[in-house]
């Protein structure tokens, strides 16, 4: 293997292992560099090194979706007469479905609608159901885990709202609770049939949309929570946005590929403007990731790259009619580049590189 071709597979290695990280340990080379006074022959093609800005950004390939995916239950036994369409989005106090022709609607909310509740009762579940009143103007209490009787006239006002019975009472019959607005995947059942609490009605998923990817573990550096990105969409547009969660567990092989025993973990990325996202769900989509900068930087290209016999890296400077090994100390990888410094090195000297 010649030296230029070690130096290329050693350099593959770094920006795979590395996903283009500073790689001025890459050998022992010393801290000056210094220029080989023997004269070479002369590379039978050439790159002028250049001054200017380098990234590592890379690409993905990713699929649009939404955030998290449940199940909406049913509250109440009884033929189901109505429920919502695949792909509304559904905000509190909205219904998600009819059950004999009485609504259930959506509260925002962690904790689960469990019981009916009344006076006297206590827990996180009745601070939920305070906080959603408040905030559709049902106040006139204080928001925190007590159900009084002041809660109960808020309950009352809502009902009246709604043309139900005004019993100060509310339970799974009437509410479901979600994180935040819904976004209907599909329907679980269909209207017309019989459904029995905590029977599967719909299912949901958040209202934001989302893309996910995978992405070796080798380059998970390149995807820290908050990197900037930009997301290429089906229709050819561009959005931006940044990774909002990084998975922890590794695995190998997907759906799409078996055969790929890669370890690799998934990378979720939200948008800044979700809202003005268009698109199929699980539509392919590419995902360029911002990732480092340097500023103001001599690079060579990768091939340019050679292995010294004393140890280090070099470049081939051909000057004069002549060409000679120079040492250098190696910096960013990125873009097909890679930044260099070293004694006498300046923009636009010519360095050898293999011929096309």
């Amino acid at each position: 293997m010649s030296r230029r071709r070690l130096v290329v597979a050693l350099t593959a290695i770094v920006v795979v292992a590395g996903a283009g990280a500073a790689v001025t340990a890459l050998s022992s080379a010393p801290e000056k560099p210094q220029a080989d006074a023997g004269s070479r022959g002369l590379p039978s093609a050439t790159a002028p090194i250049t001054r200017g800005d380098l990234g590592n950004s890379s690409q993905q390939d990713g699929v649009l979706g939404h955030l998290g995916e449940r199940k909406i239950k049913a509250g109440p036994p009884g033929t189901l007469t109505w429920i919502a369409p695949g792909g509304s989005v559904v905000e509190r106090d909205e219904r998600l479905y009819e059950v004999d022709g009485e609504p259930v609607r959506l509260m925002y909310g962690a904790e689960p609608m469990y019981r009916t509740l009344k006076t006297g009762d206590e827990g996180k579940d009745v601070r939920q159901l305070e906080e959603n009143l408040a905030a559709l103007g049902f106040t006139g209490f204080d928001v925190d885990e007590e159900y009084t009787a002041k809660t109960a006239a808020a309950v009352k006002r809502w009902q009246k709202s709604h043309d139900l019975k005004q019993t100060g009472t509310v339970g799974p019959d009437r509410i479901a609770f979600a994180g935040s607005a819904v976004r209907v995947k599909e329907a679980a059942a269909a209207v017309g049939d019989q459904v029995a609490p905590g029977a599967p009605v719909l299912t949901v998923t958040g209202s934001e949309r989302v893309v996910r990817f995978k992405i070796p573990v080798s380059e998970a550096e390149t995807a820290k929570a908050g990197t900037r990105v930009k997301v290429r969409l089906p229709d050819g547009s561009e959005a931006s946005g940044k990774v909002s969660s990084v998975g922890r567990t590794a695995s190998a092989g997907d759906a799409e590929n078996p055969q790929d025993k890669t370890p690799k973990i998934d990378i979720t990325v939200s948008f800044d403007e979700p809202g003005k996202v268009g698109g199929i769900d699980q539509s392919p989509v590419t995902v360029e990731l911002a990732g480092e900068t340097r500023k103001n930087v001599l690079s060579v290209p990768v091939n340019a790259l050679l292995a010294l016999p004393g140890g280090g890296f070099g470049v081939q400077v051909v000057e004069g009619g002549t060409a000679r090994d120079v040492q250098v100390e190696l910096g960013m990888f990125g873009q097909g580049r890679v930044e260099i410094s070293g004694e006498g090195l300046r923009e636009g000297t010519k360095v050898g590189v293999p011929s096309a």
